[in-house]
């Protein structure tokens, strides 16, 4: 049973991390826009999904 639960080329820990933004296909920054959320005082907390989901919005108003 030789090689079970390995990767097959490349080392398990050699994985390019990938930005929130490309995860959902967007140009503009997740990331930033979260940040942004965060650091101005909008609310105590900011889900997981306002972020992508304001970037996306944005993004199609960029496009209009």
């Amino acid at each position: 049973m030789a090689g079970r639960g390995k990767t097959l080329g490349a080392s398990a820990g050699s994985k390019k991390a990938q930005t929130r933004s490309s995860k959902a296909g967007l140009q503009f920054p997740v990331g930033r826009i979260a940040r942004f959320l965060k650091a101005g005082k909008y609310a105590e907390r900011v889900g997981a999904g306002a972020p992508v989901y304001l970037a996306a919005v944005l993004e199609y108003l960029a496009a209009e």
